[in-house]
């Protein structure tokens, strides 16, 4: 237990920058699917060993740091790309996939689902800072414009712009993530931030056992 007047130290090193990491990897080899770039099957195992089961880690050391918006956002998006994963995978199956009937109308529905979601953290990313918010707020286009795109395709096949204009997005939304990733590594590295993540949009921080990681944590009460 720290004296009193003395900042807490963190038990464990902060997960947010890994969290991020595994996001943005994963996030822009998906897109770069998307947009026409990049193989499809490429993804399928980031999805499962980064974006997936690291991100997930990520959400669970989160909650050691007791920050309640990361363990959130970090756990629910690794269960994301593990789950769209498998559900790619288990699209090889015969059975399964006639049960599906559409998988592009499925994947509109998955990612509906998921914009849902992100549209409340979104809200609470400004309580954030700038960094975690312009993830959240390009992720968000993304999704929509996924949804949006995969639904368009269900009903019209072949007509996949809008979901090429989701891959662009997604790679944005990528380069986000990365920045903010690298910005919690470098600021971690050090007493003193070196990449600025901006202040929050939406009320002051709140009470913090360390500042310099992308997504703050609470200090031990």
């Amino acid at each position: 237990m720290a004296a009193t007047g003395e900042r807490p130290v963190a038990t464990v090193a902060d997960p947010a920058p890994l969290g991020l990491g595994a996001f943005a990897l994963t996030t822009f080899m998906l897109s770069a699917h998307n947009a026409g770039w990049a193989p499809d099957v490429v993804w399928i195992g980031l999805a499962v060993f980064y974006g997936g089961a690291a991100q997930l880690l990520a959400g669970m050391w989160e909650f050691k740091n007791r920050n309640v918006f990361g363990a959130t956002a970090f756990s629910t998006y690794g269960a994301f790309w593990l789950a769209l994963g498998t559900f790619v995978l288990l699209l090889q199956v015969p059975a399964l996939a006639k049960s599906v009937g559409s998988a592009d109308r499925a994947l509109g529905w998955y990612l509906l689902a998921f914009a849902i979601f992100n549209s409340y953290m979104l809200l609470w990313s400004m309580r954030v800072n700038l960094a975690v918010f312009g993830v959240f707020l390009t992720l968000e286009l993304t999704e929509i414009l996924l949804s949006a795109g995969f639904f368009h395709v269900a009903s019209h096949p072949g007509a996949d712009s809008i979901v090429k204009l989701g891959g662009y997005m997604g790679i944005v939304t990528a380069a986000v993530a990365w920045y903010t990733s690298a910005a919690g590594v470098v600021n971690g590295m050090g007493p003193q931030p070196v990449a600025p993540v901006g202040r929050p949009l939406w009320g002051a921080l709140p009470r913090l056992s360390g500042q310099t990681g992308p997504v703050p944590q609470r200090a031990e009460g």
